[in-house]
């Protein structure tokens, strides 16, 4: 632990982190073992998992059920394919990161073992393929199941899939044993970059030459892969029928394998290599190297840069050798993992929660390349965030072409400083979108790079909200980028709900410019003739929808606000605004005055109970935009939307202010804003010269002392009820 982390943390800051940390990691494994799709890289996931073993270590007694180190890969519980149960758990590893970190693991195995210096400690070593998770169960020889690791206990029956992976032999065939590593086939393989030219790894000899007899059951894992050859080749046929392209080649190989129809498998290239064994009624072997090369022999294919070692230097040189040689491997590699080599000492090491003592993977730091940044772009996202997106001059990164670099944000950029025509150091983690790590010609006297303050794609104003990094767009529904998820709320079930206007109806209607605005689908019965004449289109699914349409026209005013999808404006507040002001012509109007800076207005705005200076910002940017404030005339002029009719009845408490403020015992801050309302009373969030009252309970402060100055009557719950109980 450092000391940073004691001095710098209490305990209640490490349990709030903690818990945090373990759902972002929980986040992460989800997306990356069981719907193949990682958002971070490898480095980014890893950092999270030493943060949280710090933390853990700091303060053990804080240690959660849910803890990462206590969880393996991700739950299958959604999967299309049917589970099964590991007869003996599937576990993960641990990670090194340094030559300090692997002199640790060989020196606290050496301790656990009470092992002198004398005693020759032997590991092997081979490179960490970066693929899925397989079990092979094989009993009298023949391949009777195989499953995904999933969470450890419960995996995927990928049975029928493997089949079609001919790495994967049906049958082990029992054969003698001459010393050799796996198939040499499995790493080059025809037209592959080969390794035979380089110099050879160091090994030790075989152990010798012995008969290898194929136990009655028998369990082997391993990885399942796809070449770096034929992922490109994949992904170029996937292009060439316009179908989505896979991200990276484990993803490829992780997607491929996991197919309800073993034919979609059977069509795509996967290979396999193993790494061990799980359930076996006879091991084949003394020591892992032995098993390995038994595995090899019954015709599995075992990684052919499997070395056996002595030493922690002779461990550390095959690691750097394994490096050197990583971008002419035809298959992606993020590590070299050490294993004890012997199996009873394996045995008496044995696990921790989610990984063996005896075993750990020395992972790769992230792979690095220089460039020049040529361009940068800014691109719009559904929701108006403006994205920018660094184009530089394409570089070769762990294998893959990189031409384009995320830039995150404004302020990003502006770390960076990075301008078009930098000299860039890129990085490449985990076979993720790539980053720019550092700008090596910072220091260059040049013109700083200026992120816009309007979108490219519709000339609004760009604005970042204060305390938040990202700017967006604020042309919202006449933005290109945001028109159709912008149209598709506006249609939706919480929004006008009109039946009939779906996301694909959206697309098609939008493609052939029958909309473009949201008023422009309160005219589509101009296009009636047009839309008969579309495929799939009759006379009665046409007047369904145009009746549909027209049943909108009358719109509930808080729908009708909601459904602008301005920001921070949800459906409850946009109800709220409605009850406060009568309309949404009326809300238009206060939004109006707030785009002109109106103190008033964001006084009366920031005054409703529960809306706050976010709601008001947002509302007059909003209304600053004239594109916006055309799109709501249009609207009105052909939706008119109801007025706000209250159900509450006359009271003498009717457009009358009330303000609750302090702990109220009797009842939740929602049902006493209710009270007010049936009282045809608004509640405020509050006190101002136009409150009415206070209802005050235990712990009121500033508000009360606001209503003592302005002389507003103040009461307490008790006198609340009676008041309630006479009106």
């Amino acid at each position: 632990m450092t000391g940073s982390l004691a001095e710098n943390l209490s305990e209640a800051e490490a349990a709030i982190e903690l818990q945090r940390l373990a759902k972002r990691i929980a986040h992460h494994n989800r997306l990356y073992h069981a719907e193949d799709s990682p958002e971070i890289s490898d480095a980014d996931y890893d950092a999270l998992v030493r943060r949280n073993n710090e933390l853990e270590a700091a303060f053990p007694h804080l240690i959660r059920a849910d803890s990462p180190n206590r969880q393996v890969g991700a739950a299958v519980e959604s999967s299309p394919l049917a589970k099964v149960r590991h007869e003996q758990r599937m576990m993960s590893l641990d990670n090194g990161f340094s030559d300090e970190d692997i002199a640790e693991f060989v020196a606290r195995v050496r301790r656990y073992l009470a092992l002198p210096e004398s005693e020759v400690l032997a590991f092997t070593a081979e490179d960490k393929i970066d693929g899925l998770s397989l079990s092979l169960r094989y009993e009298q020889g023949v391949l009777v199941r195989a499953a995904t690791r999933g969470d450890g206990e419960v995996g995927e029956d990928v049975t029928a899939n493997v089949r079609t992976i001919a790495d994967i032999p049906e049958r082990l065939t029992p054969s003698p044993l001459e010393g050799r590593g796996g198939s040499r086939e499995a790493v080059e393989g025809e037209g592959k970059s080969p390794t035979s030219a380089q110099a050879p790894l160091p090994t030790l000899p075989p152990e010798g030459e012995r008969a290898i007899d194929v136990p009655d059951i028998l369990e082997i894992r391993g990885e399942v892969y796809m070449s770096k050859q034929d992922f490109a080749a994949l992904n170029a046929a996937q292009e060439a029928r316009g179908e989505k392209l896979f991200a990276n080649p484990r993803n490829a190989a992780a997607g491929s394998l996991r197919q309800k129809d073993a034919r979609v498998t059977a069509a795509r290239p996967l290979r396999f290599l193993a790494h061990g064994l799980g359930v076996a009624s006879d091991v084949p072997g003394a020591t892992q190297h032995e098993v390995m090369q038994a595995i090899a022999a019954m015709g599995v294919p075992v990684s052919p840069l499997l070395v056996r070692t002595l030493t922690l230097d002779d461990l550390l040189a095959h690691y750097r050798e394994i490096e050197r040689r990583r971008a002419d491997l035809p298959y992606d590699i993020d590590g070299v993992v050490y294993k004890v080599d012997r199996l009873d000492w394996q045995a008496r090491l044995g696990f921790v929660a989610k990984a063996p003592r005896w075993a750990l993977a020395h992972k790769f730091p992230a792979e690095r390349a220089e460039t020049t940044l040529q361009a940068i772009d800014i691109q719009v996202g559904r929701t108006g965030k403006l994205t920018p997106v660094g184009r530089l001059t394409p570089v070769t990164v762990g294998g893959v072409v990189v031409s384009n670099v995320t830039l995150h944000n404004r302020d990003e950029i502006a770390r960076l400083g990075v301008r078009p025509g930098d000299r860039v150091l890129v990085q490449r983690a985990g076979d993720v979108i790539p980053q720019v790590v550092e700008n090596l010609t910072r220091d260059e006297v040049r013109e700083p790079y200026n992120f816009p303050d309007h979108c490219p794609e519709c000339g609004s104003e760009a604005v970042a909200e204060e305390g938040e990094v990202d700017v967006r767009c604020t042309g919202g529904l006449i933005c290109p980028a945001q028109q159709r998820e912008r149209l598709k709320h506006f249609v939706s079930r919480a929004a006008l709900d009109i039946d009939g206007l779906g996301e694909k109806t959206i697309a098609e209607f939008l493609d052939a410019g029958f909309i473009k605005l949201p008023g422009d689908i309160f005219r589509l019965k101009q296009h009636r003739s047009a839309i008969l004449a579309r495929e799939g289109w009759q006379e009665k699914s046409v007047d369904n929808l145009l009746a549909s349409i027209e049943a909108r026209r009358g719109a509930d005013p808080g729908r009708f606000l909601f459904a602008l999808g301005i920001r921070h404006v949800g459906s409850v507040t946009a109800k709220d605004l409605v009850k406060c002001f009568g309309s949404a012509e009326a809300v238009g109007a206060i939004g109006r005055r707030l785009a002109k800076g109106s103190i008033e207005a964001t006084a009366e705005v920031t005054a409703i109970d529960g809306i706050g200076p976010a709601v008001a910002e947002a509302l007059g940017d909003f209304f600053h935009e004239p594109h916006n404030a055309q799109v709501f005339d249009d609207l009105i002029a052909e939706v008119r939307p109801a007025a706000f009719v209250s159900t509450a009845r006359e009271t003498e408490w009717s457009g009358k202010t009330i303000v609750f403020t302090g702990k109220l015992e009797t009842m939740s801050r929602d049902e006493a804003k209710a009270q007010a309302e049936r009282l045809g009373a608004k509640a405020a969030g509050s006190v101002s010269a136009k409150t009415d009252l206070v209802v005050a309970g235990p712990g009121a402060g500033s508000k009360l002392k606001k209503a003592a100055e302005l002389g507003v009557r103040v009461v307490d719950e008790a006198e609340w009820a009676a008041i309630m109980a006479s009106a």
